[in-house]
């Protein structure tokens, strides 16, 4: 086991992608701490985990920051508020995912670490003038939450280039897959149209459909993250971290349609992305290379396994909610 009897701190690890990471660790033999402030995350997602300890606070806050870095040999950074909240709220972006960086990578410095890695964004690259997009491609800002992953990159260099404290940058792109809940208002894309076909409504798209992404199934993701955390030559470096295929909206919709055996027909609404990027896909060649990593869940195969997951969470959600009412009923009759 890679991680087995290693400290970890992993913040954000209560999210969606944050405690796929933990799962995985604790299998691999990690002793992991958690640190969430539950903005988004759940404990429920990790409620199960062994080896496992939860603290509930923010990478805001230094001298946690400072007291839980001490005792951990290597950090991973995801925590963050996403790309709808950056926009509504720039300070507490700019707290949150810049400040917190910065708190991390100063308690680093002060105490060594094995390992530092990053989880930026895709969103960085904004509307590119190439396809796939490479890490040295020209970087054009959007929105502030874009704006916030690349000052927080940017200061894990120059920790790097300064202090020699050893961080790797990974910019994700379009994550989804299990324990990405739909109750989530800031959940991405597919668990809304999972979610929709799931109850029968109509999945919403915005604009003509053609708008494409590179969609990642989590365990892809984490596998990545995972290896840039133990690979020495990825120091000092940002990858991205996709698949390398482009899907249009339309055709991911169609694709979920099909998985799930029903017939609702998508409707289409005016577009209002924050972003608004017509085309995004990555290249992926520089993690195939210096990781020995290139994802292996199809699209097809990884929405399959999160529209089953949602089944599952939908009927055990259901049979709780008819057991509350059984029991209401029960208590008002005696």
């Amino acid at each position: 086991m890679r991680f087995k009897g290693k400290k970890v701190l992993v913040t954000g690890g209560a999210g969606f992608v944050g405690s796929n990471l933990v799962a995985k660790l604790v299998d691999e033999g990690a002793i992991v701490t958690v640190l969430d402030d539950l903005f988004t995350g759940a404990l429920s997602n990790i409620k199960s985990l062994r080896n496992t300890n939860f603290v509930e606070g923010s990478v805001t806050e230094y001298n946690l920051i400072e007291d839980l870095v001490q005792n951990v040999e290597v950090v991973f950074n995801l925590a963050a508020r996403n790309i709808i909240v950056s926009t509504q709220k720039p300070r507490e972006d700019f707290n949150v995912n810049v400040g917190g960086m910065l708190n991390i990578l100063l308690a680093a410095k002060k105490y060594g670490i094995e390992k530092i890695v990053y989880t930026s964004s895709a969103s960085v690259y904004g509307n590119s003038h190439y396809i796939p997009v490479n890490e040295d491609d020209h970087l054009h800002i959007l929105n502030p939450y874009a704006a916030s992953k690349l000052a927080a990159e940017n200061y894990c260099m120059a920790f790097y280039e300064s202090y020699d404290v050893p961080v790797t940058i990974l910019r994700y792109s379009n994550v989804y897959g299990i324990n990405q809940l739909p109750t989530n208002p800031y959940c991405g894309v597919i668990s809304k149209f999972l979610n929709s076909v799931l109850n029968n409504i109509p999945p919403q798209i915005h604009g003509d459909g053609e708008q494409t992404r590179d969609y990642t199934f989590v365990d892809d993701t984490v596998e990545a993250t995972m290896l840039a955390a133990l690979s020495p030559k990825v120091v000092g470096e940002v990858l991205n971290v996709g698949t390398g295929k482009e899907i249009s909206v339309k055709s991911l919709v169609n694709t979920i349609l099909e998985i799930s055996g029903k017939n609702i027909m998508p409707v289409f609404i005016d577009r209002r992305d924050i972003d608004n990027i017509r085309r995004r896909v990555l290249n992926i060649e520089k993690a195939r290379k210096n990781l020995k990593w290139i994802p292996t869940t199809t699209l097809e195969t990884g929405l399959k396994k999160t529209y089953d997951w949602l089944l599952l969470k939908d009927s055990r959600y259901q049979k709780e909610l008819d057991f509350k009412i059984y029991s209401a009923a029960s208590t008002k009759i005696s």
